[in-house]
């Protein structure tokens, strides 16, 4: 197994202590190259995974995020579960002031798929 390949196989989100607590802000972090497989064919899937969160106490570590991620990459897994599994995630660990994850799918066979998730 190659290096990267164990950093993706062992990724876990990791946080960083929110500094600026006092201050509602916003980060919006795209992750334009997520890719996982179709659970009925196997196929290819890929999409831009958009997140949006106002953070409370933690902050998500960026190669973290980047790495866990990656884990789909050979996941057979639907848009809706990829998206929701990816927004659970996100939601346990930062437990943030307003989240969204928003799944932007690639059109394959001539379907879109947009998941959005957020509170």
């Amino acid at each position: 197994m190659k290096y990267g390949e164990k950093a993706i196989e062992e990724a876990a989100l990791e946080v960083w202590k929110n500094k600026h607590k006092e201050n509602d802000y916003e980060i919006n972090i795209d992750f334009p190259e997520f890719t996982c497989k179709c659970p009925m064919s196997g196929y290819p899937d890929f999409a831009t995974i958009r997140i949006k969160y106002t953070p409370d106490e933690y902050v998500v570590e960026l190669k973290s995020l980047k790495l866990f991620l990656n884990r789909y990459r050979e996941r057979y897994i639907s848009h809706e579960d990829a998206t929701n599994e990816i927004f659970n995630a996100l939601k346990d660990t930062l437990k943030p002031k307003h989240l969204e994850v928003v799944g932007d799918f690639t059109p394959r066979g001539n379907v879109k798929t947009v998941i959005k998730i957020g509170f």
